[in-house]
């Protein structure tokens, strides 16, 4: 699929020949939304389109292309260096239950490659995932929706390295909804907002999602594929490719995959910063809740793998 198509929002220059304004009527929207690649980079205005709405519904995911500036990109990389420099130092394992992934960098040094509730430890963050500039996305849920940056794993910062003593070069196939099934509860409504550090091809590895699976039934979501381990290429996904300060949105519901970089060292990096956008009763966590059952599970997969390596 192409990566060049521009659909335009609200107050964006026109950029191409696609213009989704024109399109109000829901079945008309959804007719061009089925034609347009998956690879489309939207703009996010000050709503979300008719067209951009129904893209995401037809296939589960999308890309708004530029939406945090350079500098903003640097900020959240320098918040999260000062992050683990408190962490390291405290030599903390996990936050609110859920554990910290931690392995080496290039150098050797210890590196975390997995936040877990990254803006309770800093106010610059928590102010920005509360920016005005993300509310025509948290409308795509519900009237009434908040960021969860205190709730299941809290803002998460993704790190992903390949190199030797790495605890995260890629990441298996998985749903969002595993935390709810965990809790013996039907997954609620939610989307999964990613910024995007790093310019991500195809070639890079990186994000995969299958489109369409999040309207799959409760049977599917469960079995569909063995959760975190299975890292086998799907013929149905699609590669996101991302370059920074890119907006990405995914439902809760669908299948995807971070697929190892075939780089190695520094060039390996791959960083993003992921937010849950939830409606429904609040379920805030604290230093006194217990770690979830397939975190437990993950540790121990880790603990083998590094006894392995050794």
């Amino acid at each position: 699929m192409s990566t060049t198509t521009i659909a335009e929002a609200p107050e964006a220059p026109p950029t191409s020949s696609l213009n989704d304004l024109d399109v109000t009527d829901p079945a008309q929207a959804r007719e061009v939304a089925a034609g347009l690649p998956y690879g489309t980079r939207f703009r996010l205005g000050t709503q979300v389109t008719p067209v951009q709405r129904a893209f995401i519904d037809l296939h589960g995911f999308a890309v708004f292309a530029g939406v945090v500036s350079p500098a903003e990109v640097e900020r959240i990389d320098a918040e999260a260096r000062a992050i683990q420099e408190r962490w390291l130092a405290e030599k903390r394992t996990s936050v609110r239950g859920i554990p910290l992934w931690v392995g080496r960098g290039p150098d050797g040094a210890p590196f975390i490659q997995r936040f877990a509730f990254a803006s309770t430890f800093s106010d610059w963050l928590h102010a920005f995932v509360r920016d005005e500039r993300f509310l025509p996305v948290r409308g795509l849920i519900a009237a009434e929706t908040r960021v969860g940056d205190q709730e299941k794993d809290g803002l998460v910062i993704n790190r992903n390295l390949n190199v030797p003593g790495s605890a995260y070069p890629k990441l298996g196939w998985h749903t969002d909804g595993l935390r709810d099934l965990f809790q013996l509860q039907l997954p609620g409504p939610m989307l999964n907002v990613g910024v995007h550090l790093d310019r991500v091809t195809r070639e890079d590895g990186g994000l995969r999602v299958i489109p369409g699976s999040h309207t799959q039934g409760f049977a599917a979501m469960c079995f569909k594929k063995p959760y975190f381990v299975s890292h086998r290429p799907d013929p149905q996904e699609v590669a996101v490719e991302t370059e920074p300060g890119d907006l990405t949105v995914h439902d809760g519901r669908t299948w995807h995959r971070v697929a190892a970089s075939p780089h190695t060292g520094w060039r390996s990096l791959r960083r993003t910063m992921y937010v849950p956008y939830l409606s429904g009763p609040y379920l805030p966590k604290s230093e006194d809740s217990r770690t979830p059952l397939y975190h437990q599970l993950g540790t121990l997969l880790r603990w083998v793998k590094r006894r392995r390596s050794r």
